[in-house]
């Protein structure tokens, strides 16, 4: 009995988790990443990439370089409708993702793409660098290093 009410307690646990990954359209990205005082860096990736796996711990290095200033790491996983929300979960927390993350809920990429970045032809990784501030927008499809993100951001923050 012990056995099966743990097991209970694990299964609920792992759905509440999930549950925490909201589901984002398009407009809602785009919307998240509307504050002009903070520098948005919002990486398009999935667990099923092994390029995008790669790239995601240097948001980690980044995240440690910019801990006292207005920059937020979004991480919007373009997984399939089937992996979310457990897929997603699960790899969320065996690679110990520290930042936010959302899912895409889109399925049209001929109608979302040009809504995020009209330069995309829609490989993953891609990253979108905004700062409403300085009217500072850049786009990079393709894996970037922590050191690269830096420098651009540096860059904007000084202005």
């Amino acid at each position: 009995m012990k056995f099966f009410l743990s097991f209970v307690i694990v299964l609920f646990s792992l759905s509440v988790h999930a549950q925490s990954i909201p589901a984002y359209k398009a407009e809602d990205v785009l919307q998240r990443i509307s504050n002009p005082d903070t520098f948005y860096v919002v990486n398009f990736w999935a667990t099923w990439c092994g390029p995008c796996v790669k790239e995601l711990p240097e948001f980690d290095k980044l995240e440690k370089a910019f801990t006292d200033r207005p920059v937020k790491i979004l991480l919007v996983s373009t997984d399939f409708k089937e992996d979310y929300p457990k897929k997603v979960a699960n790899f969320i927390r065996r690679k110990k993702l520290s930042h936010e993350v959302i899912w895409l809920n889109e399925s049209k990429p001929n109608e979302f793409i040009p809504k995020l970045a009209s330069e995309w032809g829609g490989a993953i990784p891609a990253t979108l660098l905004v700062y409403g501030k300085n009217q500072y927008r850049n786009f990079f499809e393709g894996s970037i290093t922590a050191k690269q993100l830096q420098l651009l951001i540096d860059k904007q923050l000084a202005y």
